[in-house]
C-alpha cells in the first residue's frame, strides 16, 4: 500500500494550530496507515514578550491579542480559549513546550509505545494537545517546567525520562533541527502540512477537504511523475 509523508509543522501557542488539530485527527481518522504523520515545531511565539507589542501595539496591544484570539475561537465550535488569554497568564516562549515535547516524541519511539501512524491517538499526540488546551482554554503557563511536569505525568509519561533526554541535549537537536528544516522548507508560519517532498505546502486556516484532496492525488500517483511538465 502507498504510503504519503506529511510533515507537520505548528508553534504551540498558535489558535490555528489549536483549531487545525480537528483537521489533523480527521487526516489519521479517514486515511489511518496510508498517512505518515511527521509533527515538527517551528517558532512563530519564540520571544513573547517581543512580539505580541511590536505586533499588537497599535492594535490595543495585549488586550487587543485577546479580544482577537477569543473572536477567531467563536468560528470554531470545537475549542474553547479562556476570556483572560494572555492577560493574566503570558508564557515568555513557546520553544520550552516544544523542548519537552520533543523529549516526549523521543521517549515515544525509544519505549515504541503506539505506532507512528494510524487513527489511534499516541502519547505525543494526547500531551501536545494537552499542553494547547492547558493554555488556551485553562490559561496556563505552559512554558513552565512545573506545569509541562504536571500536565505529561498526568498522561502517563515518564517525568525523568523526559528530564534524562533534555539533559543529555538529545532533545535540544532535534527541536533545533525542527527550527532549521522548517526555515530550509521556508514555512511561513503555523500550521503547515507539507506534501510530495515539499512541492505542496498548505498554510494556515486550510479546510479539510482541501487536504484531503491533496493526500488522495498523491496516493493515486504515488510516484510523483506529474509533479512537474516541464
Amino acid at each position: 500500500m502507498s504510503v504519503v509523508h506529511v510533515t507537520y509543522f505548528s508553534d504551540v501557542l498558535c489558535i490555528w494550530a489549536y483549531a487545525s488539530q480537528a483537521r489533523v485527527d480527521a487526516v489519521k481518522e479517514q486515511f489511518g496507515d496510508a498517512v505518515h504523520l511527521d509533527y515538527r515545531f517551528c517558532s512563530v511565539f519564540g520571544d513573547t514578550a517581543r512580539k505580541i507589542p511590536s505586533t499588537w501595539n497599535a492594535k490595543g496591544n495585549y488586550s487587543g491579542f485577546n479580544a482577537h484570539l477569543r473572536e477567531v475561537a467563536q468560528k470554531f465550535p470545537h475549542i474553547a480559549v479562556h476570556r483572560d488569554i494572555w492577560l493574566g497568564t503570558r508564557p515568555r516562549t513557546s520553544a520550552s513546550p516544544h523542548l519537552f515535547m520533543k523529549a516526549v516524541q523521543h521517549w515515544q519511539q525509544e519505549q515504541m509505545q503506539q505506532p507512528r501512524s494510524g487513527s489511534a491517538a499516541s502519547i505525543f499526540d494526547q500531551v501536545l494537545w494537552a499542553f494547547r488546551s492547558g493554555f488556551f482554554r485553562d490559561c496556563r503557563d505552559i512554558s513552565r517546567w512545573d506545569v509541562q511536569c504536571e500536565l505529561a505525568e498526568a498522561l502517563g509519561v515518564d517525568i525523568d525520562a523526559i528530564e534524562e533526554i533534555i539533559h543529555d541535549g538529545i532533545a535540544f537537536a532535534e527541536l533545533l533541527a525542527d527550527y532549521q528544516d522548517a526555515e530550509k522548507m521556508h514555512i511561513e508560519g503555523s500550521p503547515s502540512f507539507v506534501l510530495n517532498k515539499g512541492r505542496q505546502k498548505l498554510y494556515g486556516d486550510v479546510g479539510f477537504r482541501i487536504i484531503e484532496a491533496n493526500i488522495q492525488e498523491l496516493l493515486r500517483a504515488p510516484d510523483g511523475d506529474q509533479a512537474s511538465w516541464c
